[in-house]
């Protein structure tokens, strides 16, 4: 299967925002890229997001399997409404889309630890799927920390991020914001793929080709 993974430095950081450019930016170039958001808590619309970025496809269903209404980490969630799901379903769904699609851009949930069961954190999804994992920083002040500590984290699994994407949630710049990405760069010695301007409506699709091998 060819794809990616999207994970970012905390919640709300921009993975679905991101997600929806790259496979926007890839299907522009005659790839047939589509999205997967294995779970999704408090609302669908990140997987409404995904579809949409994907000319309607795949169904929502597809896109998004465990679908829990409790806005908190998935393991939280379901402590409250006994899903019961497994999360070799969650890897069998990705499969599936990768058997029927050119590839999948997988968005995660939350950031690199965020638990899905007592004993099973998205980090073990990630290192399950096996894909190049893309980490979104959200670029403000006290990005360097989340962004080293992350890194660190997925190190500490055995697992080398692909590449950095700087998202810039506000227009307005300030000292911090304008020198995260040189320092996160040298500091974790992750190459930065690109970054991301306030409501930007595109981006390059090379640097995510590069990753897929396309």
């Amino acid at each position: 299967m060819k794809g990616l993974i999207i994970t970012a430095t905390d919640t709300d950081a921009g993975k679905t925002y991101l997600t929806s450019l790259v496979i926007q930016a890839l299907r522009q170039q005659r790839v047939d890229a589509v999205g997967y958001k294995p779970l999704c808590c408090g609302g669908r619309e990140d997987a409404y997001a995904l579809q949409k970025a994907a000319d309607g496809v795949p169904s929502i269903d597809e896109i998004n399997p465990v679908y829990m209404r409790t806005a908190a980490a998935p393991y939280v969630a379901d402590m409250f409404e006994k899903a019961n799901f497994d999360p070799a379903d969650l890897v069998k769904g990705a499969q599936q889309l990768g058997e029927e699609h050119q590839c999948v851009i997988v968005e995660g949930v939350g950031g690199w630890l965020v638990p899905i069961q007592r004993d099973y954190y998205f980090a073990d999804l990630a290192k399950e799927l096996d894909l190049p994992i893309v980490l979104v920083v959200n670029n403000r002040i006290g990005a360097i920390n989340q962004a080293l500590l992350s890194i660190e984290a997925m190190r500490s699994r055995g697992v080398e991020p692909a590449g950095l994407v700087f998202n810039n949630l506000s227009d307005e710049l300030d000292s911090a914001t304008i020198s995260n990405k040189g320092v996160i760069e040298d500091l974790s010695g992750v190459e930065v793929l690109t970054d991301v301007i306030y409501q930007q409506e595109e981006i390059e699709a090379w640097p995510f080709m590069d990753l897929l091998g396309i």
